[in-house]
């Protein structure tokens, strides 16, 4: 999979007698290779279609999902637990936020004290693993598999350490990133700074469909959202709802944002500053994609029922760890274009935008609910 030389702008410049493994290596990918691991490539993709393979190290079935706009942080690994198994005991030192596709089952998690915290899982459960702690996985069925989608920061670990002993066998712990005790029972704390700020601080959502939701207008009409804290992470969560009739106003940042879509229907398009092309993913519950660096892209419910969609980033509202973080945190996330800013709002939009919007409420049989805006081209 880690082939430096068949990089062409490389291959005049490396001396014949050099080991190639000695530069432009990637760690993360060297150990997915090692580890035998499926791997699915692909701007986007339906997780419930993801082929998986038995993935010894954790005790499941797995696949490494490898999106083109993951950066160099993120990656997601989709996980297979079989009826009524469980799955290997493991720690890490990577992040690690698990959203429940199908399956029912629980998951326990031990401390270095001897403390154990356990909890009960279902479809569209979401729960975060403490850095470093041990946990195992158990499906509660006889019947069905469990089918979990599993955003992690191992690149970012692995590429930064260059040791698999290290991430995975190292024993050092972190107590302050359990939170509290009743973090893991679906209890937590609202925390509030502003529309499009507001974040909720637990270690486990037991159904991220019915996790009160915060208005944010500036982001789109109607539009809701709350931001997560998560096992005191630095990697950022939110959710984010569209009334029937209604979408986002488009806005770019850099890689690593993989969106999940949870609940209706729709379609999300993408683009680059200066060109015509657009990139086009139609989404329902389990498809996941992940914008480019920088690209425009614009959320569109095209059902009859609100949509919402789940986004894991590198990056969080308390740990912002980039400088671009930081500043998109500031507010430089829904600041017009015209103000040196990310979002375009929606009177300057393409004319071409509200049009495939007409185009797929006469489809689907909604109502546009977006005529109060000076919108081109409706």
């Amino acid at each position: 999979m880690n082939q430096p030389l068949a990089n062409p702008t490389l291959e005049n410049k490396i001396p014949a007698d050099l080991d190639p493994f000695r530069i432009m290596r990637d760690p993360y990918l060297e150990w997915i290779e090692r580890e035998g691991a499926a791997v699915y490539e692909d701007f986007g993709c339906n997780m419930f279609e993801v082929e998986t393979k038995p993935w010894p190290r954790f005790g499941m079935d797995g696949v490494a999902v490898h999106l083109k706009g993951r950066g160099d942080f993120m990656s997601i690994f989709v996980m297979d637990l079989k009826p009524g198994k469980s799955s290997t005991p493991v720690h890490h030192l990577y992040e690690e936020t698990i959203y429940v596709l199908a399956g029912r089952g629980s998951t326990t998690i031990w401390t270095a004290d001897g403390r154990k915290y356990s909890f009960e899982w279902g479809p569209s459960s979401l729960f975060a693993i403490p850095l470093n702690a041990r946990y195992q996985h158990f499906n509660g069925s006889g019947t069905e598999t469990a089918r979990l989608a599993c955003s992690t920061t191992a690149p970012t670990t692995l590429n930064m350490f260059h040791s698999e002993a290290f991430v995975f066998e190292n024993d050092y712990q972190f107590p302050e990133r359990l939170g509290q005790d009743r973090y893991f029972n679906g209890e937590g704390d609202y925390i509030e700074i502003r529309p499009g700020q507001n974040m909720w601080e637990t270690n486990f959502v037991p159904d991220l469909k019915a996790l009160e939701l915060k208005a944010w207008a500036a982001r789109g009409m109607n539009s809701t959202n709350i931001k997560l804290i998560m096992a005191d992470s630095l990697m950022h969560v939110h959710s984010s709802e569209m009334p029937v009739g209604t979408y986002k106003k488009a806005h770019r940042h850099d890689p690593g944002a993989h969106v999940m879509c949870v609940t209706g229907k729709g379609y999300s398009l993408g683009w680059y500053k200066g060109e015509e092309d657009m990139i086009r993913v139609d989404w329902s519950h389990g498809v996941v994609f992940a914008p480019l660096n920088n690209m425009f892209h614009q959320h569109f419910n095209a059902g009859p029922t609100p949509s919402r969609y789940l986004a894991t980033i590198f990056g969080s509202m308390r740990y912002p760890f980039l400088a671009n973080k930081r500043e998109l945190n500031e507010g430089g996330g829904e600041t017009s274009v015209k103000d040196g800013g990310n979002q375009i709002e929606y009177e300057d939009q393409f004319p071409l935008i509200a049009q495939l919007y007409d185009q797929a409420a006469r489809e689907n049989g909604f109502e546009v609910r977006m005529s109060k805006f000076d919108i081109p081209g409706m």
